[in-house]
Parts: C-alpha cells; structure tokens; sequence
C-alpha cells in the first residue's frame, strides 16, 4: 500500500543511505509473490483505504505472515505507518466485517462512529538505552477512523504530546515490540524526522547511530522543526 507519501519515507532512507555510501536496495513485494526474511534488513508496509487493505491483508495472511515473523524473530525492522500498523496486528474491524492482520503486535482495531482522528501530531519516544530515559520528539500527520487499542503487555511507540493518537483518549501511539513498529505516523513521517531515518537504517544495520557518518542536516531540521510548530510543540 502506498497512498500516504511513502515513496517519500523509502526515498528519505535512500538518500541518506546514498551519501553515507551505504548500499541500498529497494524491492517491491506485490499481490501473490512470496516474502523471503532473509533477503532484507527493513520491511515497510505503507498505508492505503480499507478496500486495498482488505486486498493486502489476505495476501499478507496467505503469502507474507511467515516472512515477516520469521524477519522480526532475527532482528530485522520491521515498519508499519497508517494501515500497515493496522495490518501489523490482530486485526481491523468495519461494522460486521474483520480484515485479519499478521499479528506481530498484540493490537486490535476497530472502526467506529464519530469524527475521523486527523490533524498535525507530535509524540515523545525513547528509543535509546532505557537506563538513561532519553526521549525524542518524533513530528507528523495523522488521519484514520479506526481506534486501535494495545494488549495488556504491548508497548506502546510513544506518548502523544499534540494530536489523538491510537484512539483519541488513551495518550498513547502506535505500537512496539523489540525492532518491529507500527505508528500512525505520516505525511511523510521520515522526511520530518531525519533522527527517526537514521535510528532506522542503523538499527537494522545492527549498529549504533552514532557509528553513522554525519550529515550536513540544516534542511532537514527545519522540516522538523516546521512539523512541530505545525503540531503546537
């Protein structure tokens, strides 16, 4: 799926892979082809509308369930934004109708009546060593009906600061266990947060951020800083 500026968030990921001359490559997984988990370091599932979820979701159960959970058991990134963090869980709710998810996060979600959750967000997320408590602001667009809500023991992505969040109530946003995320998160979510980006491609280099080279992030920070702003932050 992929209507939700995606091609930005992969686009983001090349370019700085590219100036750090970090090989990359891009590989589109379409409707009946097989996922193999060990054939990349970061899966990306982007986001779509409820009919071309239902679409993916039978094709994710019958061709890629295994493929990603096998992924995730090694340690690969896996990244789900929007309806892709919905597939990443149990399931997704519209009335009468349940479209199955892979169910790598213990999250369900349901359609339900009222507004749709849209509007400028910005969450706070500790990605680092949890000993210190070091937390970042990562800064987006958030529009979907659905509320989705977290197990007993998942964890949450981050704490929204600005915006609704998984359900509009709960304070919480997304989902994560161990390197597999799912956020709702967009607009595009990487381009805003160049940090994010690099925990990214690090992560699933097995590295340290720090380990990266630098860039020269000027641009990138006042997109950032533009998308709090935008948020209230």
């Amino acid at each position: 799926m992929n209507i939700y500026a995606d091609r930005g968030n992969l686009l983001m990921l090349e370019r700085r892979c590219a100036w750090r001359g970090i090989g990359f490559e891009l590989s589109a997984s379409g409707i009946g082809e097989p996922l193999y988990p060990d054939a990349h370091d970061l899966f990306y599932l982007g986001g779509g509308q409820d009919r071309d979820q239902q679409l993916c979701a039978e094709d994710l159960i019958a061709n890629k369930r295994a493929g990603l959970h096998a992924a995730a058991a090694r340690g690969a990134v896996v990244l789900g934004v929007c309806g892709g963090y919905q597939l990443l869980g149990h399931s997704y709710t519209l009335g009468e109708e349940t479209i199955p998810g892979v169910g790598l996060l213990d999250v369900h979600t349901v359609r339900e009546d009222g507004a749709r959750l849209t509007g400028n967000v910005a969450i706070q997320v500790a990605l680092g060593d949890e000993r210190t408590g070091e937390t970042r602001v990562l800064a987006g667009f958030e529009n979907h009906g659905g509320r989705t809500r977290l197990g007993s023991g998942q964890a949450a992505f981050g704490r929204v600061m600005k915006g609704f969040g998984n359900d509009g109530h709960s304070g919480k946003e997304g989902a994560r266990s161990a390197n597999t995320i799912g956020t709702y998160l967009h607009g595009p979510l990487l381009p805003k947060n160049a940090w994010f980006a690099d925990w990214l491609i690090a992560t699933a280099l097995r590295v340290d951020s720090s380990e990266l080279a630098p860039l020269d992030d000027a641009l990138e920070l006042q997109a950032h800083l533009s998308a709090r702003h935008a948020a209230g932050i």
